[in-house]
């Protein structure tokens, strides 16, 4: 035996004493003048290699699938089947309920290969994803852990919808949804500015429509104070107006005139807090022009008679 084969015994040796390779089976390739291990190997095409990883992925081992998927991107990064197979990454992500993950997988089909014949069926499911994450807090299926108070994921999930597709029929409701899931975080001055953004860039848009109305719905909520917002009031009930005359027959258009009900009491109720502040100041002309106000706007109110009552009780 010469000195170079016996190194190769005493080599072989050592590696298949160590504990990482005890239970590996390791194969001399002459091709390759290498010992391989089958578990780790590639195919010898990237297409067999595809239906090798989808044959896990059709037997719900999908752990097994997204390994041979990643091999398969790693070794064939330019083959037409590795975008396809980031596609099946994305679906593997999706099987183990973990969306924004799958979310990101897809996107990396968008970023990495923007010709593939999955672009517009990706932007739909990332969509759906987005749209089931906004809607977690309310539905008991796979998603519903997905989401746990504010999850700034879901706005990111939006906005690269609109990103992707711009112009195609999910961007218009990926930004009105914003919008939504701001308002219902609160935040209501960034909700307004992404309805208004909706209005601004897809006005022909159902949702322009749409989000017209839930502008003036979040000037509501803004109006808390009913002294020191009530320009923000009288805003709001401009808007609702505006929305039912240019919207007659939307199906909005009852709530929408609700709302203005609501606020014409809440604006009447201001206006007799503020004539009552002026009553307490003994400023009794002040308080008559607010009183006054109350009774020309607003008689078909119940502060309508209650004005009327403090006018004749102050000689006015």
């Amino acid at each position: 035996m010469t000195r170079r084969q016996k190194s190769l015994v005493f080599l072989l040796v050592f590696l298949f004493g160590l504990p990482q390779f005890s239970h590996a089976v390791w194969i001399w390739t002459p091709e390759t003048g290498k010992f391989i291990n089958p578990k780790m190997a590639v195919k010898s095409t990237p297409r067999e290699q595809l239906e090798y990883a989808l044959a896990f992925w059709d037997g719900k081992k999908y752990a097994q699938a997204q390994a041979e998927l990643k091999k398969l991107i790693k070794n064939y990064p330019r083959a037409k089947e590795a975008p396809e197979a980031q596609y099946y990454i994305g679906q593997v992500y999706e099987e183990l309920n973990r969306p924004y993950e799958a979310f990101k997988a897809y996107q990396v089909v968008i970023d990495k290969y923007p010709f593939s014949e999955r672009a517009a069926e990706i932007v739909e499911i990332q969509y759906q994803i987005a749209n089931q994450m906004l809607g977690g807090k309310n539905r008991q299926g796979k998603w519903v852990e997905a989401i746990v108070g504010g999850d700034d994921r879901i706005t990111e999930i939006f906005r690269a919808v609109i990103k992707n597709a711009p112009y195609g029929k999910y961007a218009p409701v990926s930004q009105y949804k914003i919008g939504l899931y701001l308002k219902e975080r609160g935040l209501l001055q960034e909700a307004r500015d992404e309805f208004e953004k909706t209005i601004n860039d897809y006005p022909t848009s159902e949702w322009a429509k749409a989000a017209k109305f839930q502008t003036a719905m979040t000037d509501t909520q803004r109006s808390g104070d009913v002294q020191r917002e009530q320009k923000v009031t009288a805003v709001a009930l401009d808007e609702f107006k505006d929305f039912v005359k240019n919207h007659p027959d939307s199906e909005l258009t009852e709530q929408a005139k609700e709302q203005i009900d609501r606020l014409r009491f809440k604006e009447a109720e201001n206006t007799f807090l503020i004539a009552q502040f002026y009553e307490k100041q003994k400023n009794f002309k002040s308080a008559g022009v607010y009183y006054k106000s109350i009774w020309n706007k607003y008689a078909d109110t119940i502060w309508g008679p209650k004005a009327l009552g403090r006018l004749k009780a102050l000689g006015q």
